[in-house]
């Protein structure tokens, strides 16, 4: 019997070099490592946050339908990102490339100091919500019980997030 598919949202960001170019070799290494990509977000430039001292990241959102676990997706991402030239120095610092998992279907993961699922900051986070709402406003938060949509609605972050 096949393994049945879950459909995943990732969040891709990055602040150094071609950052478009740059999401662009990830979603189709994440089609080859991962699994079919769904949807993608518009591109929105938004300021650093927790260490504002860098250049201004481009993110974006991903729905992916895989046939791979949660801890196999954070596998690959993580695959894909040494592959892209990331190197990991400081939290929050400046980087080629960001692949996070922000939901997996309706699974809540807490695999301690290796994958948290749904992103634990992910509601607070307005450069996340606003590329997630896009691609997926009724998904419904597992934790929270409410829409994508709605949470973004609600969001308190003042950060400066723009759609290109």
């Amino acid at each position: 019997m096949a393994l049945e598919y879950t459909i995943a949202y990732l969040l891709l960001g990055g602040n150094l070099g071609d950052r478009e170019r740059n999401l662009q070799e990830a979603i189709h290494l994440i089609e080859d490592k991962i699994g079919e990509i769904c949807t993608v977000s518009s591109v929105y430039e938004t300021a650093a946050w927790g260490k504002t001292d860098q250049p201004a990241f481009l993110n974006q959102a991903l729905t992916v339908k895989t046939r791979l676990t949660a801890l196999e997706v954070l596998e690959n991402a993580l695959e894909i990102e040494r592959l892209l030239g990331r190197i990991r120095k400081d939290k929050w610092g400046e980087r080629l490339i960001d692949i996070d998992i922000i939901l997996f279907g309706d699974e809540i993961i807490d695999i301690e100091n290796k994958l948290q699922v749904p992103h634990p900051q992910m509601q607070n986070r307005r450069f996340v919500m606003m590329p997630l709402a896009e691609i997926a406003p009724n998904v419904i938060h597992p934790l929270l019980g409410k829409t994508i949509s709605s949470i973004e609605e609600n969001i308190t972050d003042n950060l400066n997030v723009k759609k290109l």
